[in-house]
């Protein structure tokens, strides 16, 4: 659904902890007699909120003071190779041009 809807998750954070945390918050009614649905989606919602208003201002730091992008140059050859100086798999690389 995600992908559908054009949100970038490549590691599936949101599947993972966004979905499932708030099906987890939302099934807690079902063991807990003192629990309410409403109380359930309040949490999630002030839970959404925090997050989002405390990543926005990181990420705006992030972005202003370092950046967020490495060049096209080593988007191109792969972040390991610029940080570790080896392919993280080279059995997944096709045969590179000699320059």
């Amino acid at each position: 659904a995600f992908d559908r809807l054009k949100i970038d998750d490549p590691v599936g954070a949101i599947s993972v902890h966004g979905v499932c945390g708030l099906f987890g918050l939302m099934v807690v009614p079902f063991s807990n007699a003192s629990a309410t649905f409403g109380a359930q989606l309040l949490g999630a919602a002030v839970i959404f909120g925090w997050v989002f208003a405390v990543s926005l201002i990181v990420w705006s730091l992030l972005k202003a003071t370092m950046g967020l992008r490495v060049s096209e140059e080593e988007e191109m050859l792969g972040v390991d190779v610029h940080e570790c100086g080896v392919d993280a798999y080279p059995e997944f690389v096709s045969i590179k041009s000699s320059s």
